[in-house]
């Protein structure tokens, strides 16, 4: 049976710089936004909340949906990626904390900097999350509802 792969982002921006990671996927260093997998029993805000503290050690409060993604990778197309991306603000770091499992490096880069590495992308939807969220694009997070049986719906 077919499912999509249910994912989360966070677009990050301080002072004009987008907070990223450095990871290495099949020996190659790639850029992304902080992302991953929404885990069984976790609500979409909550998966970005952990995914960005895993990858960055920053401690992300999401403000914002920026907006809801579909994707296929052109060497899998059998796999496809539902990406919920989020902006907000980040409430703190924990330097001591190590990162994720191939994560190399958190980053923060300008869109010029970012574009200059396009070799590095992980997918096109690095950048299609940033131009987004610079176009001004946000949606209530109340859009989102949990119904999940352990949370009460």
């Amino acid at each position: 049976m077919w499912k999509p792969n249910a994912t989360v982002a966070a677009v990050i921006e301080r002072d004009g710089r987008f907070l990223l990671v450095e990871e290495r996927i099949l020996g190659q260093r790639k850029l992304n936004q902080p992302a991953g997998h929404i885990e069984h029993g976790e609500s979409i805000v909550n998966a970005c909340v952990r995914e960005t503290l895993e990858e960055t050690a920053y401690h992300f409060q999401p403000e914002a949906l920026v907006g809801v993604y579909q994707w296929s990778p052109p060497e899998r197309p059998e796999l496809t990626y539902l990406r919920f991306t989020f902006t907000g603000t980040v409430t703190g770091q924990a330097p001591e904390r190590a990162l994720d499992d191939g994560i190399e490096a958190a980053v923060w880069l300008t869109r010029d900097e970012i574009v200059a590495r396009a070799a590095e992308h992980r997918s096109p939807l690095l950048l299609a999350c940033i131009d987004d969220y610079l176009a001004g694009r946000r949606y209530p997070l109340g859009l989102l509802r949990d119904f999940d049986a352990r949370s009460g719906g």
